[in-house]
């Protein structure tokens, strides 16, 4: 079953027990998948699907970062419960080990020398990691390493 397939099942089953809030996240993720394909006139495979995700997820921790300094709980906590709903949909998450492994094999592989050759290193990083660890964390974890080579 595809991932956008999973996610349509999940709003129906979320619809049947009346589970208000997991509801309106799947619903939020859906609208954001179908604007994806009517803009582009595409239709998204899984790949496609766990970015949309993973936008998603970048801007709630943005707007609950927001809500934290204004000090708005309850709009803090609302973005965290859609945030765990839409945390479900991505693959299992790499350890950091796991992705300084493969930080190192990157590196090797595009015989990177420095900082300047961080985005040959991304490059080949970003099909191997997407969905799997926090492309943030990942790229500074690449520029600490060129900067120690």
């Amino acid at each position: 079953m595809s991932l956008k397939r999973r996610i349509q099942e999940d709003m129906k089953a979320a619809l049947k027990a009346k589970e208000q809030a997991r509801l309106g996240a799947i619903r939020l993720l859906l609208a954001a998948i179908q604007r994806r394909e009517v803009d582009e006139r595409i239709t998204l495979d899984d790949a496609q699907v766990i970015a949309v995700v993973e936008k998603l997820i970048k801007q709630g921790r943005e707007a609950a970062e927001q809500y934290r300094q204004a000090g708005r709980q309850d709009l803090l906590d609302k973005e965290a419960s859609e945030i765990a709903v839409f945390e479900a949909y991505l693959p299992e998450q790499l350890s950091e080990a796991e992705v300084q492994k493969l930080i190192a094999e990157a590196i090797a592989e595009t015989a990177a020398g420095s900082v300047k050759d961080m985005g040959k290193v991304m490059g080949v990083l970003k099909p191997r990691l997407q969905g799997r660890a926090d492309m943030g964390k990942v790229s500074a974890m690449v520029k600490a390493s060129l900067s120690a080579s």
